[in-house]
């Protein structure tokens, strides 16, 4: 994750998969005017849960030009209980009245891709800051199992659905060289402006360790943050955990 200091030849393309030990914390709807399900994992629950999970950080520049692009997918499969739930209709025509409890199985794939380009507006030896814009695109598909209590009784149904959006961001990277091996760098973004979500933001900081030309080590703490509630969807939620990333340059 780790930029290439101004004194590089003046192009530079680096990847950087990565590691990231989130927790979530929010309300999430699985399905379209569903239920909305507050929830609160640390890591730990959340990796209980987890199939699958890549995350890859992906920098380049030229000249000045930069571009930037963070890209995840998460496969998780959660299972627990739900209600008292308000009346709502289940998919078939089944309508459950206010109180009804029972047990949900919900199995999540998320899709998150950030791109971005800018320009470098300072370039020194001790210090380079890029400005960003660029956009921000979200796909999560849930597959549902949901077994309930009705009249003494119990139905269950399965339901999957998925649904995505666009936000537009703009963001800056600053990178300090402490020492000819070490280095600090942060990068932010917000954005939504209810074009897609309401509000999104995320910040990245982490403490670099040079091995060679090539590769590097980081280490720091990543926040993604997401507030969206349209069209029967809710997914207002908050990422967060530190992160421990490879960096190999070209």
């Amino acid at each position: 994750m780790a930029s290439i200091p101004s004194e590089q030849p003046n192009w530079a393309l680096q990847i950087s998969p990565y590691m990231w030990a989130a927790g979530l914390n929010g309300d999430i709807s699985p399905f379209r005017r569903g239920p909305t399900i507050g929830v609160e994992k640390s890591f730990s629950d959340v990796l209980d849960n987890l199939n699958f999970g890549g995350f890859v950080n992906v920098w380049g520049r030229y000249g000045r030009f930069v571009f930037s692009g963070d890209i995840m997918y998460v496969d998780t499969t959660d299972s627990h209980g739900v209600g008292p739930l308000p009346p709502f209709r289940l998919p078939g025509g089944i309508v459950l009245p206010a109180g009804t409890r029972g047990d949900a199985t919900v199995d999540t794939k998320q899709f998150t891709a950030t791109l971005q380009g800018g320009y470098r507006v300072v370039d020194r030896p001790g210090f380079t800051l890029d400005a960003l814009a660029g956009a921000r695109f979200w796909h999560i598909s849930n597959d549902v199992m949901l077994t309930l209590g009705l009249g003494g009784s119990s139905v269950t149904r399965s339901y999957g659905e998925s649904f995505g959006w666009v936000d537009p961001v703009v963001g800056a990277r600053a990178f300090f060289p402490v020492t000819e091996k070490l280095s600090l760098q942060a990068q932010v973004d917000i954005g939504g402006f209810d074009a897609g979500s309401k509000l999104t933001w995320s910040a990245l900081a982490t403490v670099n360790y040079t091995f060679s030309d090539r590769v590097s080590a980081s280490a720091g703490y990543k926040v993604l943050d997401v507030h969206y509630d349209r069209g029967g969807h809710v997914y207002d939620a908050r990422l967060s955990g530190p992160v421990l990333g490879m960096t190999y340059r070209f």
